[in-house]
Parts: C-alpha cells; structure tokens; sequence
C-alpha cells in the first residue's frame, strides 16, 4: 500500500510554467510504476502522463506533449510532473497515481491515488 500527496499547483498566467510533485510515503517506491491524471469541471479524469518504475520509459499524452515531462527521483521517492507553456485548457485538479500490478510498466492499473492539487491558468 502507498500513500501519495500532491504538491505545487496554483494560478499562473497562460505560458507560465509549474512543477507539480507527488511524495509517496513508502517503503518500496521502485515497485510502483506511477502517472499523472488531471480532470477539469465538467469532464472526465484523463490520463495525462506515466513513467515506468526505472523512469526509462515514459508517455505523455498528446494534448501536453512537448509542454509536460514527467521523471522521477526514486531516492526522493517523488514523482514530478513539469508543465511549461500551460494553456488555459489545462486547469483542472492534477492527480498522482501508483499502479498495483507488480510490472514495470503498465497501461492500466493504477488503482492509488492522491488528493490532488489545483492547477488553474489563466488568460
């Protein structure tokens, strides 16, 4: 089991950058695969980002690549989510997630969640 807190959203001006980070409060953080989901008001939540327990591999959904990079720092046990160039399509309450399957990368899965955090960009 993980437990997994956000951190680092906030109201930018569109353009802005911000970093959002997930600790999670585990013992064995390297057995979790982890990604990034957001859901703005109205809509569904949508996947947005993930990286495999190892960090070597990584995928980003089309509406934010080439803006957002996930990583990770396994000696952290943090997961980041950098986020440059933000659009105001992008607001919506960013979630962490770990996967449950015992894989090292994985589509489906990710059954832990954190609270989330806000993420607000305006015009």
């Amino acid at each position: 089991q993980v437990q997994l807190a956000e951190s680092g959203g906030g109201l930018v001006q569109a353009g802005g950058s911000l970093r959002l980070s997930c600790a999670a409060s585990t013992r064995t953080f390297t057995d979790y695969a982890m990604g990034w989901f957001r859901q703005a008001p109205g809509k569904e939540r949508e996947f947005v980002a993930r990286i495999s327990r190892s960090g070597a591999i990584r995928a980003h959904a089309d509406s934010v690549k080439g803006r957002f990079a996930i990583s990770r720092d396994n000696a952290k046990n943090t997961v980041y989510l950098q986020m440059n160039s933000l659009k105001p399509e992008d607001t919506a309450v960013y979630y962490c997630a770990a996967n449950s399957d015992a894989v090292e990368y994985a589509l489906t899965g990710y059954n832990y969640w954190g609270q989330g955090t806000q993420v607000t960009v305006s015009s």
